[in-house]
């Protein structure tokens, strides 16, 4: 039963972040998204393509340069899907957990 008390072990943080989604499954087909909100452990994100509960996914966060007052910071992770809802404005919300994830330079991300 509920008692409406929150929780979540780690902080979130709103905050809109470009994001870029790469299913573990289909490999070639990236996806462009944002985030809604994020933890360190976890995230929940907006997005047109459909996803599975469950399934693995690897991600982009792309920290810029007005979050991290120097250059543009990409963040790598693995995680998988551990919730989906629709969203009024036709798109998809997905909640993820990170399983782990590494600090990239934004060159090493760029294509």
């Amino acid at each position: 039963m509920s008692d409406g008390a929150e929780r979540r072990e780690a902080r979130r943080f709103t905050m809109s972040l470009p994001l870029r989604v790469l299913p573990r499954e289909d490999t070639g087909r990236e996806v462009d998204a944002s985030t809604r909100d994020v933890s360190y452990r976890g995230l929940y994100f907006l997005t047109d393509a459909d996803f599975k509960v469950g399934s693995e996914i690897e991600f982009v966060i792309i920290l810029p340069q007005q979050v991290t007052q120097s250059g543009d910071v990409n963040i790598r992770c693995l995680g998988e899907v551990v919730r989906i809802e629709p969203t009024e404005n036709g798109r998809v919300g997905i909640a993820a957990k990170i399983a782990r994830y590494e600090f990239m330079p934004a060159t090493a991300t760029a294509a």
